[in-house]
């Protein structure tokens, strides 16, 4: 299964293969590999851990995995952006993204989280939804921008969610 790279106006958003996963989770780049600084960070890690266990367990998702964030002008990856899975039940998928300490700020996140966004929609998904802990308005501004809304809040998390 081929999936394509989305290029936006600033980024490249690279789906991760298995073999470029595991790499992230040994935080072993390979050649031709170009990490940013602090990348990848635990986060991904984390993610990449998640998306092999699925991989190994149901298959690869298609379009509703994981993806590098690359600087599109020069390849860096800064990054990552993706879905915990494919859709659920009811055809919404869960996105998750996270930035190197130099690269927040530039509105690189919320460029990259539109992306995903039309990548879900095009892939047929009903919408997304996406969640940031209370103390992290960054995130809430991020998934506001990219046209999600607050649709809950409890004692810990905010959620957002957009339907298409």
């Amino acid at each position: 299964m081929k999936i394509l790279s989305v290029a936006t106006a600033r980024l490249l958003l690279h789906p991760l293969t298995v073999a470029e996963a595991e790499r992230i989770v040994a935080r072993a780049p390979g050649d031709g590999d170009r990490w940013g600084e602090g990348y990848p960070s635990d986060g991904d890690v984390r993610a990449n851990t998640g998306f092999l266990r699925g991989t190994a367990e149901r298959g690869h998702p298609g379009e509703f995995g994981l993806y590098e964030i690359r600087l599109l002008d020069t390849g860096v990856a800064v990054g990552g952006i993706g879905f915990h899975g494919p859709p659920d039940e009811v055809g919404f998928a869960t996105v998750g993204y996270g930035l190197v300490p130099a690269a927040r700020g530039k509105g690189y996140a919320s460029e990259a989280l539109r992306a995903l966004l039309e990548i879900a929609r095009t892939a047929g998904a009903a919408g997304v939804k996406g969640d940031a802990d209370l103390d992290n308005p960054a995130s809430h501004r991020v998934m506001e921008a990219a046209g999600m809304r607050c649709v809950a809040e409890d004692d810990k998390l905010r959620h957002f969610s957009v339907a298409f």
